[in-house]
C-alpha cells in the first residue's frame, strides 16, 4: 500500500512521526498475536523498517521494552534493532521503529533443511539466549517461587472452570505437586517471552535473527525455555542444538525436572488460552497436549524423548 492509498483509507496514526516524511512505502503486516498495529516501510535511503503501533496507555510499557531492547543489542544478540520510539497520532499512540530482517520465518525454513543445518541454527539460537539471560532481573523482582507457584495455581483452577479436559491431565497435576519444590531459590533475568521458532527469522546465509519483542519479562531463565515444546514438534534438532549451545553441554537433570513442570504449567493453561480463538486454536492445544504426554511417557519421565544426547 503506497501513502496515497494509506491516506484515502484514513491511515493518519503515523503522520506526524518525525521521520515519516522518508516513507517512500508502507506496507501493513498483519502477522502474530499483538494487539500491535505492524508495517513495513521501506524509507528514501534504502533502510527497511518494521513500525509498531499501540495504544497511548501501553507508553510507559513499550518505552520500557525500547530500552531493554537497546540494552540486549548492546550484547550483539541477533535480533531486529530499536532504531526510534515516541508518541504520534496526536498523542494517542506510542510508535517503535525497529530494523526490518529480511530472510523466511524459521518455523518454515527448517523442515527443508539436513538435520546438521537445523542442529546449527539450534546451536545459534541457544548461544542468542545465553546473552539475553545475562541480564539480572531487577533486585526488587518477587521471589520466584511465590510468584510462579501463584501463575501455576491460577492456570490450574482455569483449566478446570475452562469445560474442556485432556486426557492424562491428572498426570500433570501430580506431576506438578510432586515437582513443585524445584522452584525454591530459582535465579531471575530477563525473558524474551516467547521464545521460539515462531519468533526466529533465517536469513540467506543461514543465519537466526530474534524477533518480536513484546512480551519481555522477568524470571527464572531456563522457565523461558517453555515455548520450547514448539521448536522441538518442527525439529528435534534445532530443540537439542539450542540446549546444548546454552548449556554447554548436556542440561543437567535439574533443568529436565524443571522444564516439565513448566511445559506442564503450558500445557493445561493453553487450552483455556485457545477458546476465544475458536476450534481450530483447541485443536491445536489438544493435540499438543498428547505429544507432550508421548514425549514425557505420561509424566513419568522427566527427559522428553526428542531430546538427543550429545556425546561432546
Amino acid at each position: 500500500m503506497d501513502i496515497i492509498g494509506l491516506i484515502r483509507n484514513k491511515e493518519k496514526s503515523m503522520f506526524d512521526i518525525p521521520s515519516y516524511s522518508s516513507f517512500k512505502k508502507i506496507e501493513a503486516v498483519n502477522k502474530g498475536w499483538s494487539d500491535d498495529k505492524k508495517y513495513y516501510i521501506e524509507t528514501d535511503d534504502g533502510r527497511k523498517l518494521l513500525l509498531r503501533l499501540s495504544d497511548i496507555s501501553k507508553y510507559e510499557r513499550k518505552k520500557s521494552d525500547f530500552e531493554i531492547m537497546k540494552k540486549v543489542a548492546s550484547l550483539n544478540v541477533p535480533m531486529s534493532l530499536p532504531v526510534d520510539f515516541g508518541v504520534c497520532d496526536n498523542n494517542t499512540s506510542v510508535y517503535q521503529l525497529l530494523t526490518w530482517i529480511d530472510g523466511e520465518d524459521a518455523e518454515t525454513v527448517l523442515p527443508d533443511l539436513s538435520d546438521i543445518e537445523q542442529y546449527n541454527l539450534g546451536i545459534q539460537s541457544g548461544k542468542a539466549l545465553r546473552l539475553i539471560h545475562s541480564i539480572p532481573a531487577p533486585s526488587s523482582q518477587e521471589d520466584w517461587e511465590t510468584c510462579f507457584t501463584r501463575k501455576m495455581n491460577y492456570k490450574i483452577k482455569k483449566y478446570k472452570e475452562c469445560g474442556i479436559r485432556f486426557e492424562g491431565d491428572e498426570n500433570v497435576y501430580e506431576y506438578i505437586e510432586r515437582n513443585k519444590y524445584l522452584l525454591n531459590n530459582r535465579p531471575q533475568s530477563l525473558q524474551h517471552g516467547d521464545y521460539h521458532i515462531g519468533n526466529m527469522i533465517v536469513l540467506k546465509d543461514q543465519k537466526i535473527h530474534i524477533i518480536d519483542w513484546n512480551r519481555m519479562d522477568y524470571g527464572d531463565p531456563w522457565e523461558e525455555f517453555n515455548r520450547i515444546v514448539w521448536s522441538a514438534t518442527v525439529s528435534p534438532h534445532f530443540a537439542s542444538g539450542q540446549l546444548h549451545a546454552y548449556f554447554n553441554g548436556n542440561p543437567p537433570d535439574e533443568f529436565f525436572k524443571l522444564l516439565a513442570l513448566y511445559i506442564s504449567s503450558n500445557t493445561l493453561s493453553s487450552i483455556y488460552w485457545a477458546i476465544p480463538f475458536g476450534q481450530s486454536e483447541i485443536d491445536t492445544m489438544m493435540k499438543q497436549s498428547q505429544d507432550i504426554l508421548s514425549w514425557y511417557d505420561n509424566m513419568s519421565s522427566y527427559i522428553p524423548s526428542w531430546y538427543i544426547k550429545t556425546s561432546n
